[in-house]
This record gives structure tokens, sequence and C-alpha cells, in this order.
């Protein structure tokens, strides 16, 4: 028997339900009015009809009852209303159908009460509004057992968030259906209503809201235009190591603060960022141990000029312990912090970023910001030291590194003789 759901999905709907059918996990980044909620009730109620197992079970979770009951609620009974048999309970807010299939709406709020059910699709909408430990402890378990689905919705929210964790880890693992609806491409709403919107909202927000920014709401974000545009790009994502070539590695090293290590490939014009290591109160052995261990075969390191500083306890500098450890280091040229900034802005849109290995890097990359003065209503000049910093200061040495090494190679190649003959 034919059935007539009242839902017409839009063409960047109609790929999305392909897709889901595609893969069994899935990351939907949504721009406001998108439409998610709708769409994905309906490949639910879908999924629902077409599934072939025993008493199929489907859950569509918000972060709370409220949302449940006040939105995906009606819609549900709304898209349900023309299949025979169909019946809702409203009380547990459940709708059973003819063929023993059930999809349930349940609220994050209380996850405990979930544990024990066994799911063929889930669906979690807004889940950067969702606490820590729902899918993991839960969700993954409830799916093991009939190799359920697992479709994870929402707007960003920032960077402190599950939603963002899961994001950055479809980027990176093929086996994950990753879409990304920003409305300057959708064409959904109307560009007079984004336009109205913007001028409320302000950029930040509306960027977090409509173009789907993870760092649309970080107030002076030193760096976050450009990480948007390398993932709009697809730059962002499975950055494998390629034996073909050499790694080399850029440092900030810190020893009662922080050392940070980047671990990259030249690979023609591509900078490829494929590996990090981050660590405190650890002499240079530890990190010298850190390079040995991984599989690469090393050309530069880079490190800042307080490398040639000397220790009081051995009377050698670090760059002389780090020889005798068997690492000899170049100095990256010592400039002005604004002048380094830049020369990260030059080299960025060239790199390619591993999000599953960097994925501290990138957080840092998108937090990176200076703090607004309210008093002169202008940003500071230097950058918020903060968790983010060292980092920034190994891919400022990274920069700085690759530019000093091409120009030497320039210099060296100019000095040719041009007297020499052959005799």
């Amino acid at each position: 028997m034919k059935i007539q759901i009242p839902y017409t999905p839009r063409k960047h709907q109609a790929y999305i339900h392909k897709e889901l059918d595609k893969y069994r996990y899935s990351v939907l980044c949504c721009h406001r009015r998108f439409g998610k909620t709708v769409m994905v009730l309906n490949h639910l109620v879908r999924s629902a009809l077409q599934n072939k197992n025993h008493a199929p079970r489907l859950a569509y979770i918000a972060p709370t009852y409220k949302q449940a009951k006040s939105i995906a609620w009606d819609y549900l009974k709304f898209y349900t209303k023309n299949i025979p048999g169909t019946k809702w309970n409203e009380s547990e807010l459940r709708c059973d159908f003819v063929n023993g299939a059930r999809i349930t709406l349940l609220s994050s709020e209380n996850f405990d009460s979930i544990r024990g059910i066994y799911l063929d699709f889930c669906a979690i909408d807004e889940l950067a509004a969702i606490s820590e430990g729902l899918i993991d402890e839960v969700i993954i378990p409830a799916l093991s057992d009939r190799k359920g689905k697992l479709c994870l919705i929402s707007t960003p929210r920032g960077l402190n968030n599950i939603f963002y964790d899961y994001y950055t880890k479809a980027q990176a693992d093929p086996k994950w259906f990753l879409y990304k609806a920003k409305a300057s491409d959708t064409k959904i709403v109307d560009q007079e209503e984004l336009d109205a919107a913007l001028e409320v909202m302000g950029k930040a927000k509306y960027d977090q809201e409509f173009e789907c920014s993870f760092v649309g709401n970080i107030q002076g974000s030193i760096y976050g235009d450009i990480v948007q545009e390398l993932d709009d790009k697809g730059k962002i994502g499975s950055v494998p190591y390629d034996p073909g070539y050499t790694v080399s590695t850029a440092w900030d090293l810190g020893f009662n603060d922080s050392t940070a290590i980047i671990f990259f490939q030249q690979i023609n014009h591509a900078v490829h960022i494929i590996d990090i290591y981050e660590n405190s109160n650890e002499a240079l052995p530890h990190y010298m141990q850190v390079l040995k261990e991984k599989p690469y075969i090393y050309e530069n390191h880079y490190a800042p000029h307080d490398l040639d500083q000397t220790e009081f306890s051995t009377g050698k500098t670090r760059r002389e312990v780090a020889y005798q450890l068997g690492v000899n280091f170049r100095i990256s040229p010592r400039i002005l912090l604004e002048d380094g900034i830049h020369a990260v802005k030059m080299i960025l849109p060239r790199c390619k970023i591993d999000s599953n290995n960097c994925s501290t890097l990138l957080i840092a990359l998108r937090h990176y910001h200076r703090k607004f003065n309210d008093k002169v209503r202008v940003f500071k000049s230097k950058p918020v030291h903060d968790f983010s910093s060292h980092m920034m200061d190994a891919l400022r040495c990274l920069a700085t590194g690759i530019e000093e090494n091409k120009i030497n190679h320039k210099n060296l190649q100019s000095v040719a003789d041009s007297s020499y003959q052959i005799i």
C-alpha cells in the first residue's frame, strides 16, 4: 500500500535524506529555519515504516521535555496522520505503527531514564545544548544490538560542547556523513530576512546562527574567519601522514609552562599539519622521546629564539642540550608579535589540518582572540594569554620558520659565480 505523507523536502533536505540512508553515523550542522526538525522527524517516520527488524524502535531526543512536546510532538502527529492504524500516546509522546514500529520523543534532561532501551535509529536535535555522557553512556549501547543509526543535528554554540567534538570527529572519519547548511548557500531564508537578522543580532551572533560559524560568538577572534574558510573548502578533515615526504616540527618551549609541538609536511605549495603534542612541566628529554616514538622521518625542527638562553643549572643553552639529545634546532627569527600573527595569516590558507590528531590546535585557532576594551571601545593589541597561547606560539614559529627557510634557500641560489667556466 502506498502511503502519502504531507511532506515535500527541499533540494538540500532531499540530498540529506539520501545520505542518511547510506551512512550509519551522521552530523548535520544547520542554520536556523533550515527545517531540520521537520526533516529528521519525517526521516524517522519513513525509517520506521521501512524497517525490516522485529518491533523497530526509533527515538527523537531534544534537550528538554518542553522542546520535545511543544515543537516535535505536533509535527510528528501531523506527518503521521495519513498513515492507517497509527496510534499516539500523549503522555509518553509515543507514536505506534501497525508494523510494530514505534517512535518516541525523549529529552536529555534525565538520560538515566533512557538506559536499557534498544534503538534502530536515534536522532538528537540541538546537540550543542545537550550535556556530555548521553551518547557514549546511553545511546551507543542502545544502538549496538541492532546496529542502529545515529543522526546528530545542531546549530553551533561555540567550541565547548559535544556538538563541536562530533563535528570535528566527522570531518576526519570517512565512515561519518557530515553536512553543513549555511543560509548563504541554501537560500531557504529570504535575503531581506537575513539582512534584517544581521542588523538586529550583530555579525557575531548572526554568523553563528545563520552561517554555522563555531567562532561567531568569540569576539575578537584573530584567525576565526580563515579557519572557517578552510572548513568551507574541505581543508580540515583527514590529513594522513605521507611517508613519501619528510616531517618538520615547530615548537613553543616551556619548562614551568606548557610546551607545544606541531608536526607538518610541506607537499608542493601546501602545508599539511598532521599531528600535535602538548605537555607541561617536562624537560627536553621527554619531548625528544616523543619525537623518536613517532613514525616520522624528520627534516627541520623550528624553535623560538629563547632556545639560545643559557640555563643556570647546566651552563648550556637549550639548543645545546637538544643537540646532545639528537635534535638540531633551527631558530625562527625574532620578530614583533603582530608580524608573527601576520605570517600565520599568510600561511594558513595554504594549510590542510587533520581534525582528529589536531583537534586541540583547531580549538586554539578558533578561540585565540583579542579582548575588547570597553573604556576606549577598541580591541587590545595583545591577544589574551590562555590555553590557546602555546599552540599559537608554535604556529607562529612554523610560519616564520618556513618563511626564513625559503628566504635563505633563495639567497643560497643567488650567490653563484657568473664567471664560472668549464675547463
